[in-house]
């Protein structure tokens, strides 16, 4: 009996510590916006979902795929526009992984392709539009760079959220180009209002004066209305000449009151 329990004390302990070393090496937490794709001996087995997960330890390897949104900076650069303008631009990627196998077996760094290939779409749409579509109509062009890239990146187990224009840097001869063209516009808009209104005054002063011919004392009494506003301020000289039927003017005008 000693004999047999050395024995199985002596296999025991070795199989104790081999499990206490193999648990947590088989033992996986996989966080609730992680995924986790599971290869046996090489093969894929499939995909674990959030949670305490078990591998077999030497014949199975696991690696997590990070389900959230993420961003890729498209670094500033140098595009020619369909009227042969460089302008420099750059723009931000927001995408997320939808099939976490697709992405660990198809792609090998699937952040990188993304940040290539929008690169390159970038280059085209704009190389396809004048300059003045792409300073007006950022979304939209934002929007095509957004279905080329979406198609390809499909494949890939990815799904792009939104393509986001950030800046668009001019040259400077340009700039100085535009600035002048926006002051001729200002002043071309501040002549045509200042003509409009010289042209609704004419007319005013027009019917004003059709007004005024038609009664014989009208012109008179604005006259004198015009020499009592100058005579308000007390600086004024005013050099008055009477007419010499200004008698029989007042006379017409207080008969036809009286009528």
């Amino acid at each position: 009996m000693e004999i047999l329990f050395s024995l199985f004390s002596c296999l025991v302990f070795p199989v104790a510590v081999l499990l206490f070393l193999l648990v947590p090496m088989s033992l996986r937490l996989i966080y609730q916006y992680e995924r986790g794709v599971v290869f046996t001996l090489g093969k894929y087995a499939g995909t674990r979902e959030p949670g305490l997960t078990f591998i077999v330890p030497f014949i199975q390897t696991m690696r997590k795929v990070d389900m959230r949104i993420k961003t890729a900076d498209i670094p500033r650069q140098e595009v020619m526009t369909k009227d042969n303008i460089p302008i420099l631009v750059n723009a931000v990627v927001y995408f997320k992984v939808i099939s976490p196998e697709t992405v660990i077996i198809k792609i090998e760094d699937h952040v990188f392709a993304i940040r290539q290939f929008t690169q390159a779409a970038l280059r085209d749409v704009i190389g396809n539009n004048e300059m003045d579509f792409v300073l007006t109509e950022r979304e939209k062009i934002a929007d095509s760079i957004k279905k080329i890239v979406d198609t390809e990146t499909s494949n890939w187990g990815v799904d792009v959220e939104s393509i986001k224009i950030q800046e668009i840097e001019l040259p400077a001869e340009m700039k100085r180009a535009m600035a002048k063209q926006a002051e001729a516009e200002r002043e071309r808009r501040a002549m045509i209002i200042a003509s409009q209104g010289e042209l609704t005054a004419s007319e005013n002063l027009r019917q004003a004066a059709e007004n005024l011919s038609k009664s014989s004392g009208a012109l008179h009494l604005r006259t004198l209305q015009t020499i009592r506003d100058i005579a308000a301020d007390p600086s004024e000289k005013i050099v008055l000449f009477v007419p010499s039927d200004f008698g029989r003017i007042v006379n017409a005008l207080t008969e036809s009151k009286k009528e």
